[in-house]
């Protein structure tokens, strides 16, 4: 059966659905074997030169997992050692284990040799707590001889959860985890923790795994059917005008950027509302794209009467943190979308409240803070160690009447009714200066066309990270508009 890779799952929501399973009249101890199956199946397939399979086993199912690798991992004709726990009595775990007796050594007997893997089955992601601390010194003894690790379901010490170590950690090759992926799977660091994943089928049906938690991997099905589309009787107006505000003259390169990406997504104007100073800097370097002075607010309120214009983003390089608030206002009366980025994001800090007011009723404001400036924004949330990064957006979110982006290599955009998608396919060369305000021009442009807040975040993210892939490495903020995927 096909298996859905854009689902992620809680701990707590897979134990929901393995007991299911179970319930339903599934042979859970069935799932078990072929979980160790895929597990062997992997080590056998990358470490095919490997002398010795170190199976740690803990006392719970992924130990059982694991006792089922190593039985079929000897029958390849690989040495086996197994270290760890006894099972739980009575469970498929002990059943696995009483189908390959022998010797579980304590953890302090391993001693590292040339040639061994180990295969973690300790806890997968059923530990949300520091390990113990004969585990920790084997995971330290591991890393100093740098030993290949296949974890199975999770690194153990990860927090399948928060992506977050919960103090030492196996830092894995391969992971190797089945029916869905959970939060941790994509999260840093876990996603660099994890190495390169195996999500496996093993025989759990698709209509149970499925979580209350609307929370995915960031894919083309959450905003495919929204996307703006073409006809013949179009023109520029009703592919939305989006206006882009620009900062003083030494800093407008940045509204040049996302002014640029909006009209690159289809956007069908686009003007740069510039400082008097910026004007003729903006003239020199802008074609397509027009220009409009505004000096103040009475000017931005008269020209906020032209019904045409449809979205703005305001922020990036703006650098007047009491002007920026203002427009905001403004803009926020005018009831067209808005994202706010950067200096705009840092002209509320400590005055998150004033912002949800000026936004309540329907949900129409971006916000795309990265981790320093959604730490200005939201203190009490970033200083809470018990939120994931999801839990963190979705809680802004829901307190701002906003679609947040929290950027970064793990990006998660956010909804306030709980919809929540991790981006995590972005190549690293988009830590770069200007990126970030590409992005809001990405997403400005599809707001302007008409697409729903959520789904244009979630598209625009994904858009910025295929231009970055389309531009290769070495890339500049000024690349990454050329290269803006055709919707």
């Amino acid at each position: 059966m096909a298996i859905d890779r854009t689902v992620l799952v809680s701990p707590d929501a897979m134990g929901q659905i393995d007991k299911a399973a179970a319930d339903s009249g599934i042979d859970s101890f069935g799932l078990m074997r072929s979980a160790g199956a895929h597990v062997a199946a992997v080590v056998l397939a990358r470490f095919p030169q490997a002398q010795r399979a170190v199976v740690l086993c803990g006392p719970g199912n992924n130990g059982g997992d694991g006792h089922v690798a190593a039985k079929l991992l000897e029958r390849s004709g690989m040495e086996v050692q197994r270290f760890g726990m006894e099972p739980k009595p009575g469970g498929d775990a002990a059943r696995a284990r009483a189908l390959f007796p022998g010797d579980i050594c304590p953890f302090a007997d391993w001693r590292p040799r040339a040639g061994d893997v180990i295969v973690d089955a300790l806890f997968g992601a059923g530990l949300d707590r520091p390990v113990s601390g004969d585990v920790e010194a084997l995971i330290e003894r591991a890393g100093r001889a740098k030993t290949p690790v296949v974890a199975v379901d999770l690194p153990s010490g990860l927090s399948g959860r928060t992506g977050e170590p919960t103090g030492a950690c196996f830092r894995a090759l391969h992971t190797v985890t089945f029916a869905a992926l959970k939060p941790g799977h994509l999260l840093m660091p876990g996603r660099e923790l994890c190495g390169e994943m195996h999500l496996c089928d093993i025989g759990i049906p698709a209509r149970l795994i499925a979580s209350d938690d609307t929370v995915w991997r960031n894919h083309r099905g959450l905003y495919a059917a929204h996307m703006p589309g073409s006809a013949a009787s179009q023109h520029k107006y009703t592919r939305g005008h989006l206006v882009v505000f620009s900062g003083p003259l030494i800093s407008s390169g940045a509204a040049r950027l996302s002014a640029m990406a909006g009209l690159r997504c289809g956007a069908g104007l686009v003007t740069v509302a510039a400082q008097p100073s910026a004007v003729m800097v903006q003239a020199t370097h802008l074609t397509a794209i027009m220009q409009r002075a505004i000096r103040d607010v009475a000017e931005l309120t008269d020209w906020l009467g032209d019904s045409r214009l449809s979205g703005f983003v305001i922020g990036p390089g703006f650098g007047d943190l009491e002007k920026a608030r203002a427009y905001t206002s403004l803009l926020a009366e005018a009831g067209q979308p808005v994202v706010l980025d950067a200096d705009g994001l840092t002209a509320f800090a400590g005055k998150t409240e004033e912002l949800a007011e000026l936004f309540a009723g329907e949900t129409r404001l971006v916000l795309t803070p990265h981790e320093g400036e959604f730490r200005r924004l939201f203190a009490d949330l970033a200083d809470d160690v018990t939120l994931s990064k999801i839990d963190r957006a979705r809680a802004a979110a829901r307190a701002q009447n906003a679609v947040v982006v929290y950027k970064g290599a793990d990006s998660v955009i956010a909804a306030p009714d709980g919809r929540a998608a991790v981006n995590a396919d972005a190549p690293a060369s988009l830590a770069t200066a200007g990126s970030g305000d590409v992005l809001a021009g990405i997403i400005g442009g599809l707001l302007a066309r008409g697409m729903p807040v959520f789904e244009a975040a979630c598209a625009g993210v994904a858009m910025h990270g295929e231009a970055a892939r389309r531009a290769g490495r070495g890339l500049t903020a000024e690349d990454l508009p050329a290269h803006i995927p055709a919707l």
